[in-house]
């Protein structure tokens, strides 16, 4: 693991990290403007985009931020066997589960609330889950690649996990959102 906590040191390490998060953030913007059109038919999927690649971000931070802990304290090994690696994984899964169903049901609400929803409740609350569990999943794979990437060459997972897990997720979020979409709408 990396100690020398020095500016120098953490720019070296950090910047072609975050240039490389640059160009991938770029593709994602590319990749939603070619979506423009169907969004704007359906606000109620448009409502989606932030919240749902924020969330799936979020949940992979979550599992960032617990795995460098492990990684920090020696309690984490990678091992497919291992409790505390599993655990954390499947919570993260779990939580998904729980708050993207919610997620899809406030979209409608507030796109209803305005007057502006096309789409039946049931729709967008499966476009919602089914975008959800699969980043969910996406996220826990990103993270702990990411984790033990770091670990390989020396870098200290606080300063690179988080920054790549809620980028990739951006990018994942917008092909997985409409992955979801083309399946339930069409």
């Amino acid at each position: 693991m990396a100690t020398d906590w020095t500016v120098r040191a953490i720019t070296r390490a950090m910047l072609p990290v975050l240039l490389a998060l640059t160009l991938i953030e770029l593709f994602s913007g590319l990749v939603l403007g070619g979506f423009e059109e169907d969004l704007l038919r359906s606000p109620s999927l448009l409502v989606l985009v932030p919240v749902t690649i924020g969330t799936a971000g979020n949940l992979g931070s979550i599992l960032a931020a617990r795995l460098s802990t492990s990684f920090h304290l020696g309690t984490l090994s990678f091992a497919p066997d291992d409790d505390e690696l599993v655990g954390n994984a499947v919570a993260t899964v779990a939580l998904a589960l729980t708050v993207f169903p919610v997620i899809g049901a406030g979209a409608w609400l507030l796109t209803a609330l305005v007057g502006s929803t096309r789409l039946p409740v049931t729709t967008v609350i499966a476009v919602a889950v089914a975008a959800g569990a699969a980043l969910a999943v996406l996220a826990v794979v990103v993270t702990l690649v990411t984790t033990f990437v770091a670990y390989r060459f020396g870098l200290d997972p606080d300063d690179v996990v988080i920054p790549v897990v809620t980028n990739v997720c951006d990018v994942l979020g917008v092909l997985v959102l409409f992955g979801a979409i083309r399946l339930f709408v069409g």
